[in-house]
């Protein structure tokens, strides 16, 4: 990698990196443990993925074998989880695949990455507030209690502001300019809750599943209705391969899908400088949340799907709705208030994670550095966390984004992709590193998580890669015109230590 402190590929090494987060001034406080990271990574992946996705996949995609797409799509996590965990514990500071492609790839990677998180970080916050606020006027129809139409969002027939999401940002804002550890212990009893409902939801529904619901366990295949210009996959339009539905290759259609239902484990590794001990529990909060998340997303998909055939499912509130065609609407409730108190944690986790790159990037000056002095009494980077808090409230409140989700999903993917080339860099640039998790079997493990986030990059439209393109050329622009010439990193150049 060069050294060239003026080249955009300069790399900024482990060592400055963590000597960077001592400066008092700069510095966060380390409250978390093991638990609470894994707490925080079920707090985030178990949301709107397994309340909506499981339904619409079954019934749309891949039948009873969406338990195995769900398989699929945690083993893809499963590759990129090995590599985050060797770089969070080997380089424990906070922006996560940022700070990991500056200390291996080089800074113009690296901020292309954080450019990539900001947005992937944001939106997904504001998606999910906006479903948040959706489960909570429900509650509220429940028991009789109504917002003005003008107040439901724009999602909703003469709704123009949606106020529920607005507020839920802003509250979760304020939560975590007060302290990351008080966020955890929300979230724990969140997550309790959460995690509650999802047993409920695999014991109860065990008692009412039909064995014929079944068969066939993988439907036969059929082709997909072809999407045409820029709404079709782009493997599609690339290799003429049509994804279908159905069949064995329907599985990995559908994991494509329900990707997004794991989407927030590498938010985890954005915590890592506020860890006690980060070399030991980063790896065992990335690896143990996914794992715990992916046994509950099979379970519970093979319960759905054996409570009521897979043609007659629901696609907006599938788990509620299987209890109902069962004669126990009282669950229906229960999973409702579930995914309502789940989405909470979602929220906060995915402003966590968008705010810790956004202080990164600024302590490294490719952002201004007024944003990266961290609170005198809190120690939390409470500039940037209501910079963004205010502007992501706004957002939800008056954007109907549900065509943007899928600039989610390819957020994360592209930053699976990174950290994969990273560790395989990193391995060979700088051997003589203490990694206290090493990923097993490099470069094969990180090879096969490239080529597999890639695979379900490729399935999605070319529409959002077409919209990823311009927020990535957007990004290049920041960088030249600010970033570089701003570069801590590089100003200090050749002679210094980094």
């Amino acid at each position: 990698m060069s050294t060239d402190s003026n080249s955009p590929f300069r790399t900024k090494s482990v060592e400055q990196s963590i000597r960077d987060t001592e400066e008092p001034e700069h510095a966060l406080r380390k409250s978390l443990s093991a638990w609470d990271l894994t707490v925080f990574g079920v707090g985030v992946i178990i949301g709107t993925g397994i309340f909506v996705l499981t339904g619409k996949v079954a019934k749309e995609t891949a039948g009873p074998a969406t338990a195995l797409a769900f398989v699929a799509a945690g083993v893809v996590c499963a590759l990129a989880a090995l590599c985050y965990a060797e770089f969070a514990s080997t380089v424990p500071v906070a922006g996560s695949a940022y700070t990991f492609s500056y200390a291996s790839i080089g800074e113009l990677p690296a901020w292309i990455i954080g450019w990539d998180l900001v947005l992937e970080f944001a939106l997904g916050t504001a998606v999910v507030a906006v479903g948040w606020s959706g489960y909570v006027r429900s509650l509220m129809d429940n028991v009789d209690v109504h917002l003005p139409a003008a107040l439901q969002g724009p999602d909703v027939p003469g709704g123009h502001f949606d106020l529920l999401a607005f507020v839920l940002v802003l509250v979760l804002t304020a939560v975590l300019v007060v302290g990351v550890k008080l966020s955890a212990r929300i979230t724990a009893v969140v997550v309790a809750i959460k995690v509650t409902v999802v047993l409920i939801v695999i014991i109860a529904g065990l008692f009412f599943i039909t064995s014929s619901n079944y068969e066939p366990f993988i439907p036969k295949a059929q082709p997909q209705k072809g999407g045409s210009g820029l709404d079709a996959p782009l493997v599609q339009l690339i290799f003429g391969y049509e994804p279908t539905n159905f069949g064995v290759m329907g599985i990995f259609t559908a994991a494509s899908v329900v990707f997004f239902a794991f989407i927030g484990f590498d938010v985890v590794a954005t915590a890592a400088e506020e860890t006690k001990l980060p070399q030991r529990d980063m790896p065992r909060g990335i690896i143990g949340s996914l794992i715990i998340c992916t046994v509950l997303y099979v379970a519970v998909s093979l319960v759905v799907t054996g409570m009521q055939n897979y043609t007659q499912l629901s696609t907006s509130a599938p788990l509620a709705d299987a209890f109902k065609s069962a004669g126990h609407p009282v669950y229906g409730g229960i999973i409702s208030f579930g995914a309502a108190v789940g989405l909470t944690t979602v929220c906060m986790i995915l402003l966590l994670g968008q705010t810790r790159v956004f202080f990164a990037m600024s302590r490294d000056g490719l952002l201004p550095r007024f944003f990266s002095r961290t609170h005198p009494k809190f120690r939390t980077p409470y500039r940037p966390t209501i910079l963004l808090g205010v502007i992501i409230a706004i957002v939800a409140g008056f954007t109907s984004i549900n065509e943007l989700a899928t600039l989610v999903n390819i957020g994360t993917l592209f930053a699976f992709v990174v950290v994969a080339l990273g560790v395989i860099i990193l391995r060979r640039t700088r051997p003589d590193l203490h990694r206290s998790f090493r990923t097993p079997l490099v470069p094969l493990v990180p090879i096969l998580s490239i080529a597999t986030s890639v695979w379900l990059m490729l399935n999605l439209p070319a529409e959002t890669w077409v919209r990823f393109g311009i927020w990535m050329v957007v990004g290049l622009f920041v960088y030249f015109l600010y970033g570089r010439h701003n570069s801590r990193l590089g100003r200090l150049g050749q002679d210094a230590k980094y």
